[in-house]
């Protein structure tokens, strides 16, 4: 099981420190796939993602220094009878830019159930 910062997250990262231009968007929509495969800084897309990825809350939390710690938190419910096995953060409802992806045990949902997901990334 791996959860990893992508290359093009920390593409990201950059842009929104330096202030680019156009605005680099903060990357809110949270989406799952269906895959297997461990995720790596390499990967710019989920395994077999599914679905319509969820616009999550975002916030600043601490977890060593005061506010050191850009957080999501997204609801995703099920259509149907699905295992989910990896999730991630990206900067667009579709297409765009995968910011943070992790993988892990697949959790097998049926039709309405959901996963709230709690996506952290700490400057630590």
């Amino acid at each position: 099981m791996a959860t990893v910062v992508t290359n093009t997250g920390k593409a990201i990262a950059a842009a929104r420190m330096r202030g680019a231009t156009p605005t680099q968007a903060e990357p809110l929509y949270v989406g799952w796939g269906t895959g297997a495969g461990t995720a790596a800084a390499g990967d710019t897309t989920l395994f077999s993602e599914t679905g319509t990825r969820v616009a999550g809350t975002t916030s600043n939390v601490t977890t060593t220094v005061t506010s050191d710690t850009w957080q999501v938190v997204a609801a995703i419910t099920a259509g149907s009878a699905l295992t989910i096995t990896n999730a991630g953060a990206f900067d667009a409802a579709s297409a765009g830019n995968l910011f943070v992806k992790g993988d892990f045990t697949g959790v097998a949902l049926a039709s309405g159930d959901s996963i709230t997901f709690t996506i952290k990334v700490a400057f630590a």
